[in-house]
């Protein structure tokens, strides 16, 4: 019979090695179609045009031809927390909710300067801010925190989660 001997030194790595091998297997097939994410320059730049695309639908969702583009910005998967409405686990819920409470009664900004973006390698980018929403008669009602997952694929680009968060009065 055959022993294998192992340096104890190499058993501390042993874990980490074995973990590094289920994650090469888990990783999904399609990850090598997935296209490069851009450079820092051009990813802010594209993430930033997204952002205006999406929010300037969901300001004139009171149409229900601009509700059905901003539906188009969000993967049908999609997860929306929000520390005071609840979670949504997908695109229906989610525009649904928007329809009945925010279409034609508020519009959403965001706060000039505080837009941050940041590269997922093989996936997409975090897009991190705070947004101000406002009454359709321009009175604005507060501010809060966001972080949105967007994913690139061969289809573009997709929200896949969205975060808003530590809503408070508007300054």
């Amino acid at each position: 019979m055959l022993h294998a001997r192992l340096d104890p030194a190499s058993m501390n790595t042993l874990p980490l090695l074995c973990l590094l091998g289920i994650i090469s297997f888990a990783s999904p097939a399609s990850a090598s179609a997935t296209p490069p994410v851009p450079d820092d320059a051009s990813l802010e730049t594209t993430i930033a045009q997204l952002d205006d695309a999406v929010f300037d639908a969901f300001n004139r969702c009171a149409d229900p031809a601009q509700l059905t583009r901003h539906a188009s910005y969000f993967a049908d998967d999609v997860e929306f927390y929000h520390d005071t409405g609840g979670v949504t686990w997908n695109r229906d819920t989610m525009l649904d909710n928007t329809r009945r409470h925010a279409c034609g009664h508020y519009t959403r900004e965001r706060v000039a300067g505080t837009l941050k973006i940041f590269p997922i390698k093989d996936f997409g980018a975090i897009e991190q801010g705070v947004h101000r929403f406002c009454r359709t008669d321009d009175q604005c009602e507060g501010e809060a925190d966001f972080l949105i997952v967007w994913r690139r694929d061969a289809d573009g680009w997709r929200i896949t989660r969205v975060l808003s968060y530590g809503h408070r009065a508007a300054p």
